[in-house]
């Protein structure tokens, strides 16, 4: 069953942007593991394996620090400025499976809301968590695999995401920007099957075609190498003759997409995708 998890976190001194990183969000989601079963925050941070979790950057709450481009919000994810001691933020953390989930339950139900974590140098607070939608919080969210299968439209041709950090894709040892159907859709399929247990095999990615996009490409300078990612909205289309239990299943891996995320480096805050509604072009 996928978790969207909303952390509301205060922090207890200023954060500066050099700890403001993906190794460093990745290192507080391990230390939180740990917390509460070190066998498996030193498994998750040993293992080269796909990770059945993903992270997104650290939010100031506030809406209006939110960058627009048109209709589309996408979120911060590099900051020039440090974030000032007692700012309201949140961190998302979603997770794929429920070995994971389960192992930890102890943390969600015995949160301490005074117990400090460390951001680098920064001691932060994790007042709350959100684990289902919230008209203020789009991000929140949870629904087993099943549900997610077949609340999926058998009739809906129009497939709308937002890319709200930016996406890449590994293609013969490089990365490519360009989102791709073939990327998009086969990033989503690979993790539906790893993780779902209701396997999709023969999706029609040949019927998928883009029909909108406004996307610009991203350097994130804070990683080893600068990454180079997409953000930006993008809309396919699926056309010609195909059968509705196909449609099904694509639509199924694009509501699963603000789980899983699409692309590379999604534990550590790229990747972060979400369908929206609405027709486009």
């Amino acid at each position: 069953m996928p978790h969207s998890l909303v952390l509301n976190i205060v922090p207890k001194s200023n954060i500066y942007p050099n700890y403001l990183t993906g190794r460093h969000y990745h290192a507080l989601f391990l230390n939180l593991v740990s917390s509460v079963d070190k066998s498996l925050g030193d498994m998750l941070h040993n293992s080269t394996a796909e990770k059945a979790f993903t992270l997104s950057p650290l939010q100031i709450s506030d809406v209006s620090s939110l960058k627009k481009r048109g209709e589309s919000q996408v979120l911060q994810w590099q900051y020039q400025q440090p974030i000032s001691s007692g700012t309201l933020c949140w961190w998302r953390i979603s997770l794929l499976d429920d070995t994971l989930f389960s192992k930890l339950t102890h943390l969600w139900l015995n949160l301490n809301p005074k117990h400090p974590w460390h951001l680098g140098s920064a001691d932060l607070h994790i007042t709350s968590i959100l684990g289902t939608p919230q008209s203020t919080q789009p991000w929140a969210n949870a629904c087993t695999y099943t549900q997610l299968y077949e609340q999926a439209s058998e009739s809906s041709r129009i497939l709308n995401f937002t890319f709200a950090t930016p996406v890449a894709f590994r293609q013969g040892g490089y990365d490519t920007v360009l989102p791709s159907k073939e990327c998009v859709f086969n990033s989503l399929l690979s993790r539906w099957n790893k993780y779902s247990g209701i396997e999709f095999s023969n999706i029609p990615v040949e019927s998928i075609y883009p029909s909108f996009f406004k996307i610009q490409t991203e350097v994130v300078s804070n990683y080893d190498s600068k990454f180079i990612g997409c953000i930006g909205e993008i809309s396919y289309r699926i056309l010609g003759d195909v059968e509705p239990i196909a449609i099904k299943q694509i639509n199924a891996l694009a509501d699963f997409a603000l789980y899983a995320g699409i692309g590379r480096k999604t534990t550590m805050g790229m990747g972060m995708v979400r369908r929206f509604s609405g027709n486009k072009h």
